[in-house]
């Protein structure tokens, strides 16, 4: 099996090189509106949003952002496949203007947003951050009633394009074969996460640009989800043979697990220098790829073993595995590893071969 993972120079608010109802999955996370270290970002699309920030009008800002992301939802319902996913990573934002301290819940405008475009709202997903616990915001500190809560988590909105679900022709291999452990469903598919943590990553850059303001800018801004959470979300709403896209590429996390999970993507990033710093992470890719696999198939050995403990073994036997299922549709589960890489003819991305992940001695 081949998957093909394109990633382009360009601008979110005008997906051009993606074709319409390309696209069966959504990932992504986009700049969050009134965080301060996307301010000089949103004024360089909209020059009114600096004049608002300056003036201390944060509500005019904060509508100002959101109408530059509007152009990327836009964008999103053209490409989407109908029944295809959105999967949406954002935090809400406190800050201080003219001498005011509010939030500004960008969650609950983009939910309004993707309802307007003709979306359906899923149950949404919290994730604790704690990497934003350096930036408290005490208010009064220890005395009543002027202490302000500290946002320490983050929302995954999710939304379907359209009502319907997709359809697959009955018994598809590639549906069946992209299953998750029945435990898996029962940690994965729940509204709040608590097994997954914020990460913060540090950027190598080569070369002339190592020092410049540019390469201090994106280093300072390269936070990334977890891998944990797109290849999760991948996961759990697509299967073999989709197309995974993020608009707000970034430091390629959204790709990598897409790589990982054996599925086609495509990544559109306005900064070419994340690019350049890409090549390490898909290097790693065929080692990562298998250790995910390895460690799945561990998880699911080790929660076998204490459902037999407990005197409720699973009643079916896996066909690619020598393990037991608790359901039937897990039976056919079969993970993909990476074995090799290659650059796209065009240079514009990478081309992976997988194969089956194989298991050398019963577990």
């Amino acid at each position: 099996m081949e998957t093909i993972h394109r990633v382009v120079v360009g601008d979110a608010r005008q997906l051009s090189s993606v074709d319409d109802a390309s696209v069966e999955l959504v990932v992504t996370s986009p700049p969050y509106p009134m965080i301060e270290m996307w301010d000089d970002l949103f004024t360089d699309l909209e020059p009114s949003i600096g004049d608002a920030l300056e003036s201390g009008n944060g509500r005019a800002a904060f509508e100002a952002m959101h109408a530059q992301l509007d152009q990327v939802w836009d964008e999103l319902e053209r490409v989407l496949v109908d029944g295809g996913i959105a999967c949406i990573n954002v935090g809400d934002a406190t800050r201080t203007l003219d001498d005011s301290f509010r939030v500004y819940p960008n969650h609950a405008r983009i939910l309004e947003a993707f309802e307007a475009r003709g979306f359906d709202p899923l149950p949404d997903v919290l994730w604790r951050k704690p990497t934003n616990s350096t930036a408290k915001f005490m208010g009064s500190g220890t005395l009543p009633p002027n202490a302000y809560v500290t946002l320490e988590h983050e929302y995954v909105l999710l939304f379907r394009k359209g009502g319907d679900r997709r359809s697959f022709e009955p018994g598809a291999d590639r549906r069946y074969e992209a299953a998750f452990f029945w435990e898996e469903r029962n940690r994965w598919f729940t509204d709040v996460w608590t097994d997954v943590r914020g990460e913060l990553q540090a950027l190598e850059f080569d070369g002339a640009d190592a020092e410049s303001d540019r390469a201090a800018d994106l280093r300072d801004r390269s936070a990334a989800y977890p891998l944990e959470i797109p290849y999760r979300l991948i996961s759990m709403y697509s299967a073999y043979g989709d197309t995974v896209l993020d608009p707000f590429w970034g430091t390629g996390t959204t790709t990598l697990a897409a790589m990982c999970a054996g599925r086609d993507s495509i990544g559109v990033e306005l900064e070419e220098t994340f690019l350049e710093v890409f090549d390490d992470r898909v290097d790693g890719v065929p080692a990562l790829s298998r250790s995910i696999g390895r460690a799945r198939l561990d998880r699911h050995q080790t929660f076998v073993a204490d459902r037999r403990a407990a005197g409720k073994p699973p009643q079916y036997d896996a066909t690619h595995y020598d393990t037991s299922v608790v359901t039937k549709m897990e039976r056919d589960i079969r993970f993909r590893e990476v074995t090799g890489v290659a650059d796209l003819e065009d240079g514009a991305g990478y081309r992976l071969t997988h194969e089956p992940l194989t298991i050398d001695s019963a577990e």
